[in-house]
């Protein structure tokens, strides 16, 4: 019988066999398009709670360069790492902290410095009928009831015990409260669009996610319950160009947007914090 250690590095070997099949179809069809101009490729890993604003940085980028496909890989920080680590095709990654870009930096797997492009700060949310019912924060200690975060390996996992820690010396929550809360998880995530998932379907009372998870659309399905600043965590998120890129001048245009005017624009209107307004590249 397979031990669970086994099972466990079998699941991580197929997340990434399964990622680079993936990275390399959606690459190839653009080398040769059915009856059309083939298309330069330029793959782009990007943490999960990244996906609205970048895919809109996606489309702004094709419109620039209309001889270009940006192929967009979407996971939690830590996948996406491991998958560049053990050879998956990247251009780009952008992480949501700084321990996986850090690990994929001391491989020599970058092309230069990472640099900082946006902010982000949790909150946590409930399904819209709030059935735990949950009024406040300390309420999340309460026995029974069903809280889904994110696994410890993904940067929101960790930002959330971090949180719930903080929060535990914090008055009108107790010095129990983190180890209460964490008794009450049912669920543990790849990635913070998981965790958001669960709760929109209500499959839990209570879940941790970034606020930029927290669309227009997404408002009208949750309720959201602030962190108070003492305890909450700005997250900071760094982008690279990998330097095994085939493509490192589009990388670097792409990286550039990225931290222009237009490009934080764009993240500011997804509810993440700009960091930069045009800096130039170091």
């Amino acid at each position: 019988m397979a031990t669970a250690r086994g099972k466990g590095k079998f699941a991580i070997a197929l997340v990434i066999v399964v990622a680079m099949v993936w990275v390399w179809g959606r690459s190839s069809r653009y080398l040769k398009p059915p009856g059309g101009k083939a298309k330069t490729p330029l793959v782009v890993f990007a943490a999960a709670s990244l996906t609205d604003p970048f895919n809109e940085m996606k489309n702004l980028f094709e419109r620039q360069h209309r001889d270009v496909r940006v192929v967009m890989n979407f996971a939690g920080s830590q996948e996406l790492a491991l998958q560049i680590e053990q050879g998956a095709e990247c251009d780009v990654f952008a992480a949501a902290d700084q321990r996986w870009m850090n690990d994929v930096e001391q491989r020599q797997l970058l092309s230069e410095r990472p640099r900082d492009f946006v902010q982000n700060d949790l909150i946590v949310v409930l399904p819209a009928r709030n059935p735990g019912p949950v009024q406040q924060l300390p309420d999340l200690s309460r026995k029974g009831l069903k809280i889904v975060v994110a696994d410890e390996a993904v940067p929101v996992g960790r930002y959330t015990r971090e949180v719930l820690n903080r929060m535990s010396r914090l008055s009108g929550f107790g010095l129990s409260f983190a180890e209460a809360v964490l008794k009450n998880v049912v669920s543990e995530e790849d990635n913070v669009k998981a965790v958001l998932g669960k709760v929109q379907l209500g499959e839990a009372d209570a879940g941790f996610v970034y606020r930029s998870d927290v669309s227009q659309r997404v408002k009208e399905e949750v309720i959201v319950l602030e962190i108070p600043p003492a305890a909450n965590i700005v997250a900071t998120y760094p982008l690279a160009v990998l330097k095994n890129s085939t493509h490192l001048e589009l990388s670097r245009e792409f990286e550039d947007l990225v931290m222009s005017p237009a490009g934080q624009d764009i993240l500011a209107n997804h509810r993440f914090i700009p960091v930069s307004r045009g800096k130039g590249r170091p």
